[in-house]
């Protein structure tokens, strides 16, 4: 069974590219162009991981990422900040709020992102809150 990735983005260009990428890569892949669509999408399909951006129209990203650690349902998902915003307040701020790590986008190619995401979904413990998440991952925490 293919592993199932949600990708919430805005820039049209972006989602499409990545959305291609990772089918070609052997995921589902839903996507989402708002935060609010972004949530409904999350609660019907249950993705593996979640790729969030951060500045969006209707509902950030932020607050995308409280509403999903909030609700028993899906408190407990995988869920990457994927963002342009790339300086450390941001990064802290979106792994203060639950983040399981943050990728900032101009710093990835899209085969590096699939290559990190590979690694990410090969691990079998799902979200834990716990700081030192990303060492039992072996992944940096920022890319």
């Amino acid at each position: 069974m293919s592993k199932k990735i949600c990708i919430i983005e805005d820039e049209p260009a972006l989602l499409e590219m990545y959305k291609v990428k990772f089918e070609a890569e052997g995921y589902d892949v839903y996507v989402a162009a708002d935060g609010i669509d972004g949530l409904k999408v999350i609660k019907e399909k249950m993705p593996d991981l979640v790729l969030l951006d951060l500045v969006m129209p209707k509902m950030n990203g932020f607050k995308v990422l409280d509403e999903l650690r909030s609700d028993p349902k899906t408190k407990d998902l995988l869920i990457y900040v994927f963002s342009n915003l790339g300086q450390s307040d941001e990064i802290d701020q979106g792994l203060k709020e639950g983040a399981d790590g943050y990728f900032v986008k101009s710093n990835l190619t899209p085969t590096e992102l699939a290559r990190k995401v590979k690694i990410i979904l090969a691990k079998p413990e799902k979200h834990n809150p716990q700081p030192s998440r990303s060492l039992k991952l072996g992944l940096n925490r920022v890319a």
